[in-house]
């Protein structure tokens, strides 16, 4: 099967994908042996399109599953990425009204594993065959500390990589084809604030739209198990301070924007040539698409390796909140469990361009082939499936680590407006952090 102009697929909720290339789809499957079962109704809540619903080509899994599972009525609603979140969380405190089955983004993760009481331990109910699937530090987002509590099974992840404008790399004297630019950062950070630089002694523009977006791949990259806090959830902000220097020299080098990510500014200034370069992960692929075809730049952009030992930004997990019954919730896991099967996965990548969070299928030639030509056909399996699987080690995310990367984020941004002075940024940073932590 072949993605084409006319076949787009959404991209979270921000955006669309279109024309990958996937070289292999499976066949709709056969229908199951039924026994007596009593009707049950799986209500299933998220954001976007998850391929489920949606499909331009032959049945939906939706209507798969229910024509071979006749006593289940799928329920499915699509809406906003935070409004999801948020009645999630508001049904937790109610103790009633949540979804059977509920996505829950990796952004907001750590929150809810840390109410093992609101959810379902996936390990009761078989998930612990899956555990090997999984890439490591995937399947550790969604467990507690000691891994005796799982609540939820990865639906996908979104390898980190390098956006860039070719014309403006060209410009300014630097390397622009694709290969070029991944081995000139190759070395690691070091490299890459190198390249900055030459790009800003050339131009007088920054290099980067926001330092604060080399602060958590920097963190998955060090290697220590764990972000921000240890496992006994114990505050280790020594441990991450490599990570914080990387975006401290960005800041220094002068190469940032300082733009918030996503923002109308942002859209501006990735249109005005206002910065050359970005962290990206896969879903904002469609979103540059977008704006860069309605400025009539196809063909300026391309996707470099990031640099060091992989990255990742984005994902979700399917969950099943701890309320209903547990016949509902033991079918609400049957589906799941469908879900995240091979021949269910590769249907959903050729739907929505999301890439498996289980390590043979980002193996496979069907994720190996894919291709994006807006980008220049950049080999979009391969890289961002590559930038996923090299994440050095599981990552432990204690419940407050969101909180402490938004604190750490506000320093760094108030270094950049010149609030902070850099040789009191990390001082800052522990303060912030003690408080945050409280």
């Amino acid at each position: 099967m072949k993605w084409t102009r006319t076949r787009t697929a959404g991209v979270l909720a921000v955006g669309t994908a279109s024309a990958l290339v996937l070289s292999a789809c499976g066949s709709t499957p056969e229908p199951v042996d039924t026994v007596s079962h009593p009707p049950v109704t799986i209500t299933f809540g998220y954001w976007g399109n998850f391929g489920i619903a949606e499909s331009a080509a032959g049945p939906s899994l939706e209507s798969v599953y229910e024509a071979t599972h006749p006593w289940v009525d799928l329920q499915l609603t699509s809406g906003s990425y935070t409004p999801q979140h948020d009645l999630l969380t508001q049904s937790l405190i109610n103790g009633t009204g949540a979804y059977t089955i509920a996505a829950i983004d990796e952004a907001y993760m750590s929150g809810f594993v840390a109410q093992p009481e609101n959810f379902v331990n996936l390990m009761d109910l078989g998930a612990d065959q899956y555990q090997a699937n999984y890439l490591p530090w995937k399947w550790e987002e969604a467990a507690n500390a000691d891994g005796s509590v799982v609540i939820g099974l990865g639906y996908d992840v979104n390898g980190l990589a390098m956006c860039y404008r070719k014309d403006l790399f060209e410009a300014a004297g630097l390397p622009s084809e694709r290969d070029a630019v991944s081995a000139a950062i190759g070395g690691g950070w070091d490299d890459f604030i190198t390249l900055g630089e030459q790009y800003v002694a050339a131009t007088g523009n920054q290099f980067i739209d926001n330092a604060t977006n080399l602060l958590n791949p920097a963190v998955m990259q060090l290697g220590t198990g764990y972000a921000y806090y240890d496992r006994s959830d114990t505050l280790d902000m020594e441990s991450i301070k490599p990570a914080f220097d990387i975006a401290i020299n960005a800041i220094q080098a002068d190469l940032s924007a300082n733009i918030g990510t996503l923002t109308a500014a942002w859209d501006e200034g990735l249109t005005n040539g206002d910065f050359a370069a970005f962290a990206c992960p896969a879903w904002m692929l469609g979103y540059i698409e977008n704006l860069a075809t309605a400025n009539d730049f196809t063909g300026q952009w391309d996707v470099a390796d990031l640099p060091g030992p992989g990255g990742n930004w984005g994902g979700s997990f399917y969950t099943i909140p701890n309320q209903g019954s547990e016949y509902a919730q033991t079918e609400a896991y049957a589906f799941i469990e469908w879900l995240i099967q091979p021949e269910q996965q590769y249907k959903i990548l050729a739907e929505t361009g999301r890439l498996p969070g289980q390590t043979a299928l980002l193996e496979s030639d069907a994720v190996q082939s894919l291709t994006y030509p807006f980008f220049d056909d950049v080999p979009y399996g391969t890289i961002f499936g590559q930038t996923a699987m090299d994440i050095p080690e599981p990552i432990y995310y204690a419940p407050k680590t969101s909180a402490l990367r938004y604190a750490l984020e506000t320093v760094l941004n108030d270094v950049q407006a010149g609030n902070v002075p850099i040789d009191q940024a990390w001082d800052t940073a522990l303060s912030v952090a003690e408080a945050a932590d409280q």
